[in-house]
């Protein structure tokens, strides 16, 4: 493995003074310690921090760093293509992408076919590339390619990340929690509160997990609940979508804060649809916790100013067990789209386990719940 400082001492030496991206679970040691020690910013979404290091390079004429997960490689299709590349604006950019789900390596079903086609993707945008070796000798000479790369062809240059790259490093400036309530117990509560008509929709990472744990702890179905297990930031668009089709059934989508964040426009949508059914819950921890608890704007973010502007016809906020109890019931009987943020502390059960049941097979068993 590469010791994470003496890597990204030498990537600055090369004069990177500024990274931004989206943060990854191979890469959260390293994402951890760019936060630490450099002017990093943590973008909306991969796209975004494809314009945020754009943007730095005509202010400055240096070469940025950029990082994320190959889940989001997509997202950066359009400005690599009409932005950076050569026949365009000629940017350069080192675009580190943790290699999710590469052939040969066990991992998630939302991870294999991005895993699958990752290489054939960057090919197919004409992006040069390497798989970042292991061994520091061996690394530094792939970097000193890539500069040469980038400077005289003044495009960008991808590495390609597996797992166990980097060697462990914690995050020190992570900001101590505010708030009592941890997400898992504030989905307990809430669940409590739902009629057995009610379906809900849970946002990708570790909020999909501990729905199905609860729900397994009491014995009780599965249908009821469709688990995202990808697709980040989208997860009220699907809830939007079912609300729409099924206008008799009251959807919930619980969403968490780096999710409505990656695609904040998502929001106007439902308030100019204004389904009356759907409810929005927001779990906001402030951190990307599900990839290694890199922070969010979440608790710097007034999100119920913006779903007001957006026309959502009522908004609520609990910060506590008790306040949670409290304010259920009516954001529950409130006419939709109305939201409900819940402020929690970061962390989760180190048992925590996943989902037993397939994707394909949860979403037959919610069709069926919705009767189709």
């Amino acid at each position: 493995m590469l010791n994470t400082a003496e890597f990204f001492d030498f990537v600055t030496a090369k004069g990177v003074d500024f990274s931004t991206g989206v943060p990854d679970s191979l890469l959260k040691d390293f994402c951890a310690y760019v936060s630490d020690n450099s002017n990093d910013i943590i973008a909306a979404n991969e796209g975004a921090c494809i314009g945020i290091a754009a943007g730095y390079h005509l202010a400055t004429g240096k070469i940025p760093l950029v990082y994320m997960q190959n889940s989001g490689f997509g997202n950066t299709v359009n400005p690599l293509t009409s932005l950076t590349d050569p026949e365009v604006y000629a940017i350069p950019m080192l675009i580190m992408v943790g290699w999710r789900g590469r052939p040969g390596v066990k991992d998630e079903p939302q991870h294999v076919k991005m895993g699958r086609i990752n290489e054939a993707m960057i090919q197919s945008l004409e992006i040069p590339y390497c798989i970042l070796s292991k061994d520091m000798a061996e690394a530094q000479k792939q970097i000193d390619t890539a500069f040469e790369f980038m400077q005289k062809e003044k495009a960008p240059y991808i590495l390609l990340i597996e797992k166990e790259t980097f060697e462990p490093y914690k995050l020190q400036s992570a900001k101590p929690d505010t708030y009592p309530m941890s997400r898992e117990r504030a989905i307990e509560v809430l669940l409590e509160e739902l009629n057995d008509d009610d379906v809900m929709v849970s946002t990708t990472g570790k909020t999909s997990r501990e729905v199905f744990e609860v729900r397994e702890a009491r014995n009780e179905p599965h249908y009821r609940d469709f688990l995202c297990v990808g697709n980040m930031g989208h997860t009220s668009q699907i809830a939007l979508g079912i609300a729409l089709g099924k206008p008799d059934r009251r959807v919930i989508c619980l969403d968490g804060d780096g999710s409505f964040l990656m695609h904040m426009g998502s929001a106007a949508i439902v308030g100019d649809q204004a389904p009356d059914n759907l409810r929005y819950i927001l779990v906001n921890n402030g951190a990307h916790e599900s990839v290694g608890g890199q922070p969010t704007v979440g608790f710097t973010t007034d999100f119920k100013k913006i779903a007001e502007a957006c026309n959502y016809k009522s908004t609520f906020t609990a910060s506590s067990e008790e306040e949670l109890k409290e304010i259920m019931p009516k954001f529950l009987e409130s006419t939709g789209p109305s939201m409900l943020e819940i402020n929690v502390k970061k962390g989760s059960r180190k048992d925590l386990g996943r989902p037993t049941i397939k994707p394909a097979d949860n979403k037959i068993d919610f069709m069926k719940n919705l009767g189709n």
